[in-house]
This record gives C-alpha cells, structure tokens and sequence, in this order.
C-alpha cells in the first residue's frame, strides 16, 4: 500500500477529534442537537486551520444514515464515503479555478434536483472570495432562499473581498489560527500512536514554523521524520528549519546586557559558522525581547514550563523596561534593513552593535578597545556630602547628598528618571521637594511621583512627602553630574588611545588618524 501523508491520515472525521476551534463546534453541536439548521454557512480563517475539514464534518452530520446528529456514526455508508471523498450528495467546487459565471450557473442548475443519496444536498464552495462579480450575483437567488434540501457551506481566506451581499446570507464563524501548545500537543498525540521515536523539544519548533496551521504542523513532521530517518529529534528539526537555537538568543541578550562586546561578536560569528539564517535570528530576538518584557510587566504570562524561563526571568530583573523596548525596536529595524545590509552577517551584527551603542542616557555603554588601545578605568569622585543628616534645612543639603541617594534607591523605568534628572531644592527630614527641567516637564507625571515617594518610603523606612516642580535647574542632578564625568573619563579614554604607543606607530605607518568618536571610555561601575 502506498504511503499516506499524516495531513490527510489523521485528517478529523469528527468534531471531537478537530483541534484548537472549540468555539465553532460548540456553536453547531447546539445548531445540531436542536435542529436549528441554517442554509448557508461561511467559514474563515488561515490556510490549514481546519475549514474544509469543518465542512466534510458537518456534511456528515447532516446526512448520517442515523439521522442528524452532532456525533455521526462513522460507520454508516454515507459517513464512509464521506471520508473517501465519493459521497455523490456532496459537491466540493474549488472557487479558484471555476470562477466564470457559467461554471456557477452549470453547478446551481442542479440545485433543484433532490438528493440523490442523502438527506441533504451539500455545496462545498472553497476559496469562495475568488468568484467574479457575475459569479457571486448568480448565487445570490438560490443563496437566499435554497431549497430545503439543499445546504451551502462556503469557506475562504479572505472574507474582506466577499460581496455584503453574500455574507449578509451566511452564517459566519471565524476560525483560530492554532496554539503552539495545541500543535505541539497534538503532534505528540499523533507520534505516540504511529510510534515514532521522539524529542518533546523538537514539537514546540514545528508548532512556531506553522505559524498557526495544523496542516502545514503536519507537513513539517513527515518531513522531519524523512530527515531524521524514522526520528524526531530537537537537534533535527533546528537543522531541517534552520531555526536558532534559543540559548544562542539568551546568551546574547545577556552578553549585551553586561555590555560585553567581544562575546556578542562570538556569538554571531559562531551562528555564521553554523549558516543559521540571520532573518530568522532577528525574528526570533524580537519574540524573546517580548518574552522579557512581558516578564517584566505580567511575570505569570511566562508557561511555567518554559525551558528557558529562569533565564528569562533573570533577564527582566536586569534589565530597565525601556532598554527592553529600545532593543525590540532595534531587532525589528535591523530586520527591516537586513536586505540593505552588505550581506546578512553584517546587517545582523550592525543590528547588535546598536542594541550595545543605543541605550537610555545615564545607562553604562558598550567598551571597545580599538587598534590596541587600552581600555581607560576613570575612578568616580566622591560625592561632596553636606550637613547632618538630622539638621532640619529650608535650603538643599551639599551638591552630593541627593545624587548620592538617587544610586540607592530601588526604583526603576519612568521614576527612576525623574530620581535623576531632578534637582533637590528643600529637604527637611523626609521631605523633599525636588525641580526637573522644563524639557523634561513629562517625569512630572503623578503615578511617576508615587513610584518614587514609595522608593524613598521604603529607603527610610518610614512615610517620605515628596514635591516636585517644573523649572530652572542648576546642574546637580543625578543625571547631570553623570554627564560631567562620563565627558571626563571620554576625555582622558581619547587621551589614552592618543598616547598608546602603538596606535602612535599606526597613525606614522599607515598615515591614519584617530576617530575619537569611535572611542568609547570604560562604564564606571
């Protein structure tokens, strides 16, 4: 016997065994089961999610030697041959090759006619939005007002380019594109039963690449057990798909986060070395930035069976939220201009060097030791602390104190910048009244306020009353004194590049010149 393919093997003969569309079958088990018989249903949804399969069941259901019923035997010779694909009271037209008019008007003459077989005469009208006009408005009549024998079931991809008219006569259910979880579970149900050695680790990958299509889930695995000759393996299927490996992804998130560049090159040179497709990385980076943020934002989003999530997890407590964001920014444009790129491996590099060039100002960034350079350590000064404590003032304590402070704080996103671009104008024991730029007018938000008066609360460990103004600052603020010692450590960073005998014999040999914007000094830590 010739091999089947399992899409159509282990295509659903009823609705118990169809997958991911619960909502449709719970609305035509109850049409069913009280006998509320529309005449024309419309299914759509994606390619592979179950449309024509939705309407083989249906046809079923209707013509079922033991009446009409939401669970058809299977065994009777009309639900048989149903399932062959003979049964001669069903029609399935395949609206993209018979379009024209005529063809229409051939297959609604025979409308009239009383089943030859069956109790209903069935019309499976595929990819029904190909018809022309003229096609559509031939149908119109008998859509309206068929014959009691007679049931339409039309299913499409795209219902936008199905006339009002049409749809206004149909009974329409929009149809899911599948969970990974339901693919993947799906899939191990149906290796289980053929029994095919497997990886649970591979099931998730076929579920992403199928992008929401059971059929092409199914596709996917007769090719990977082809390609693992009998098995289905992790290791396989990354290869087959040319998936990324997800702790390629992670160590490289963490790399950038630690602002270690030389371990981001490695790591996109070693997936060259692999040819893993770089489009694919990006995409792939995208979706883990999102696993990040939502982490950071609703950390119960996360399956708790996620192999990485540990990783993940630790990745969002690192991280500030709107690094997070930037970075997803920055994956999608990277991947947007990957086409414009040199080659791939460029543009896909490119794309990691911004994510370590571009951060939140007052965030550490990236060290890169050029031509032999050595990387220049500038130590922080000491911030100048005022009166005592406890001595209760109308003026701000010494320029230090609040910059100080600010380092300590546990605060984070939008309040932690208001904490630094703001300057401390009166502090009287747990009072503080704070002024922020007018160009930075927005830090002024309320709920940004209460985030940072609850970080001071717990610093003090008491009730903390905060103020804060929009006006003229003086350049004390936390961010401001940071700006005066990165162009400090720049300074002395472009300095020391200068100075470096080495790139001194480079600059005489090769006739080159220093950037000192490419100079980067070391993150003060």
């Amino acid at each position: 016997m010739s091999y089947q393919v399992l899409a159509r093997k282990w295509r659903p003969r009823d609705f118990g065994s169809l997958v991911g569309q619960e909502h449709v079958v719970r609305a035509l088990r109850h049409a069913l089961e009280h006998q509320r018989l529309h005449h024309a249903y419309l299914f759509t949804g994606t390619r592979g999610v179950g449309k024509t399969t939705l309407a083989r069941i249906l046809a079923k259901c209707l013509n079922c030697e033991r009446g009409v019923t939401p669970d058809p035997c299977g065994q009777c010779s009309a639900c048989m041959e149903i399932d062959a694909g003979r049964f001669v009271d069903l029609l399935e037209v395949d609206a993209a090759t018979n379009t024209r008019v005529d063809e229409m008007r051939q297959l609604l003459d025979t409308a009239q006619y009383a089943p030859t077989r069956g109790r209903y005469k069935v019309y499976v009208i595929d990819e029904v939005h190909m018809l022309s006009n003229s096609a559509f408005n031939a149908m119109l009549k008998t859509l309206e007002e068929p014959p009691e024998h007679l049931k339409f079931i039309l299913a499409t991809t795209d219902p936008q380019k199905i006339p009002a008219t049409v749809l206004s006569r149909c009974l329409q259910f929009n149809l899911k594109q599948m969970p990974r979880s339901a693919i993947a579970a799906h899939l191990e149900q149906l290796l289980q039963a053929e029994g095919i050695v497997f990886e649970a680790s591979a099931l998730p990958l076929i579920g992403r690449a199928a992008a929401g299509s059971m059929r092409d889930a199914l596709s996917l695995l007769d090719q990977a057990i082809a390609h693992g000759a009998g098995k289905v393996t992790g290791a396989d299927v990354r290869d087959m798909l040319g998936a990324i490996d997800e702790t390629y992804l992670l160590r490289l998130l963490e790399a950038i986060a630690e602002n270690k560049a030389v371990d981001v090159m490695a790591i996109a040179s070693d997936m060259q070395a692999r040819s893993l497709s770089f489009d694919t990385a990006l995409a792939d980076l995208a979706g883990m930035l999102l696993r990040v943020a939502l982490a950071q934002s609703v950390p119960g989003a996360l399956d708790e069976d996620l192999p990485e999530r540990g990783r993940i997890l630790a990745l969002a407590e690192r991280l500030d939220a709107e690094v997070v964001q930037l970075q997803y920014e920055i994956a999608l444009q990277g991947r947007e201009d990957l086409s414009l790129a040199p080659d791939e491996h460029a543009g896909f590099v490119m794309t990691l060097l911004r994510m370590l060039a571009f951060r939140p100002e007052g965030l550490a960034t990236v060290n890169i030791a050029n031509a032999g350079a050595r990387a220049v350590s500038v130590p922080r000064p000491e911030p100048k602390v005022g009166a005592d404590a406890d001595t209760a003032a109308e003026a701000p304590r010494a320029d230090g104190f609040w910059p100080e402070l600010v380092g300590k704080l546990q605060v984070t996103g939008a309040a932690r910048e208001l904490a630094r671009y703001a300057e401390l104008v009166r502090h009287d024991g747990t009072v503080f009244e704070l002024v922020v730029p007018k160009s930075k007018a927005y830090l002024a938000e309320k709920s940004y306020q209460d985030k940072l008066r609850a970080s001071l609360d717990q610093h003090f460990g008491m009730r903390a009353t905060l103020k804060v103004a929009v006006g003229e600052v003086k350049g004390l603020s936390a961010a401001a004194i940071d700006a005066g010692e990165r162009e400090v450590r720049q300074a002395e960073a472009v300095r020391a590049v200068e100075d470096d005998p080495f790139v001194q014999d480079l600059v005489k040999l090769c006739d080159a010149k220093v950037v000192d914007s490419s100079i980067r000094a070391t993150p003060k830590n």
